[in-house]
């Protein structure tokens, strides 16, 4: 009878998606709790590629009830694609997928109002993925949003023409709006209604709940980066939702005092997508080599990622807010042959030293403090023995959980479920 929270300790894409589905096997259901398809999990196995945005990744496993919380926003047009992506795969999703009725609507007018606010930003925009989750989320919290039990309520037309109203009032005062086809997005919009409802909706933390209090195993799955959480990441520069454990209560209904361990996923290095403050980022060689080696290129955007060195400041950081009881860490042959490898461990602005997080870190006025160790040049992505590790990985691994003071219990070499090291302590 267990709950544990899996989570991005960065500015996203930490290999989440990967690890959910390593775990899988552990839990018996893997309920997703915030965020919308401005995320991409990525799975790789039997040579086979997959990106999910909404549904939760543990999806490919046979007899585990995938869960979509109430802290996620769906997008219908989204959520449709990317179930006629998976009917190859036989998965019974009738069965395993369970949706909250709880969860919020993207509406074809979110993503306008998405794409017409960051225009207006100009040099100021926040580098949004444009998927609507901004608006779909204010509306949340305006209390005018429109949740997925009301498609199947008699009054759902009239909700969403009231709101459609609204929305397009408010594009009547941007001065520049994305030229858009409404009529034409609605029918592709409808249509995802419709399969909708021929899904499960539930009260999803009723559901949690009994199903707790049966035995049942669960892990709570979050999109996104603990750096971009909407109250404690690098705001304005960050999503709008909680992606840190809190959101995990907040977005499932769980209690957290039910909550077990929090595993924390964190890049050997770091990356970020659109604009924000990013410290140890990389604008030389070393910044190029890890983009190419690393293929760092959003999932859901395809927008490339930059690159820098890891940054312990907002590492540990992300652990403290966090909780974090475990730590498992990805990509980590992309530093195989890096003669040098550097480490944040402070930051100087203004003459004045940091070593915890402070308000404001604009890249600007930060100046990051390094420590170097040598690096290796041994390729590591076929091993997976602890014992056969190079000695300078050994003593990457050991340094930063010296300074973590958290374990570091899985190690990632590669993109497949294959290329997973569970080390000793795990």
């Amino acid at each position: 009878m267990t709950v544990d929270v899996l989570l991005g300790l960065q500015w996203g894409d930490e290999g989440k998606g990967k690890i959910v589905d390593v775990l899988t096997n552990s839990y018996d259901i893997i309920a997703r709790f915030q965020g919308g398809p401005n995320a991409g999990h990525t799975l790789e196995f039997n040579g086979i590629k997959h990106v999910l945005h909404t549904i939760p990744s543990g999806v490919f496993h046979k007899n585990k009830i995938n869960v979509i919380g109430n802290g996620v926003v769906i997008d219908p047009i989204i959520f449709k694609k990317e179930i006629e992506g998976l009917e190859k795969f036989s998965i019974d999703l009738k069965k395993s997928l369970l949706i909250s009725k709880k969860a919020h609507i993207i509406l074809p007018t979110h993503r306008i109002l998405d794409a017409a606010s960051e225009i207006s930003k100009g040099k100021s925009k926040i580098g949004s993925t444009l998927k609507g989750i901004g608006p779909a989320y204010m509306d949340k919290t305006g209390r005018n949003g429109i949740r997925i039990g009301d498609i199947i309520s008699s009054d759902w037309k009239i909700k969403y023409n009231t709101l459609l109203k609204k929305h397009l009032n408010l594009l009547d005062n941007f001065k520049k709006i994305p030229v858009y086809d409404l009529k034409s997005i609605e029918k592709e919009f409808f249509k995802g209604i419709e399969l909708l409802k021929k899904f499960n909706l539930v009260d999803s933390e009723q559901y949690l709940f009994e199903e707790n209090l049966k035995g049942k195993n669960i892990l709570a799955e979050g999109a996104q980066g603990s750096m971009l959480d909407v109250d404690f990441g690098t705001y304005p520069f960050v999503t709008s939702s909680t992606t840190t454990a809190a959101g995990a209560c907040t977005g499932l209904g769980i209690s957290p005092t039910k909550i077990k361990d929090v595993f924390g996923i964190f890049k050997a290095y770091v990356t970020r997508v659109g604009s924000g403050p990013f410290p140890t980022e990389l604008h030389d060689e070393n910044g190029e080599k890890m983009s190419k080696i690393g293929k760092e290129f959003g999932a859901t955007t395809g927008r490339a990622r930059r690159c820098g060195w890891i940054d312990l400041v907002a590492l540990k950081y992300s652990i403290q807010i966090n909780g974090v009881t475990k730590l498992m860490m990805m990509k980590s042959d992309v530093l195989c042959g890096f003669k040098k490898i550097k480490i944040c461990n402070g930051y100087k602005i203004n003459n004045k030293v940091y070593h915890h997080l402070p308000y404001n870190i604009n890249s600007d006025n930060v100046e990051p403090l390094y420590e170097e160790i040598e690096g290796w040049s041994e390729n590591i992505s076929n091993i997976i023995s602890e014992k056969k590790l190079p000695k300078n990985f050994i003593n990457y691994i050991k340094y930063l959980e010296e300074k973590l003071s958290v374990p570091i219990v899985i190690i990632s070499v590669g993109p497949d479920r294959k290329q997973t090291i569970f080390r000793e302590n795990f």
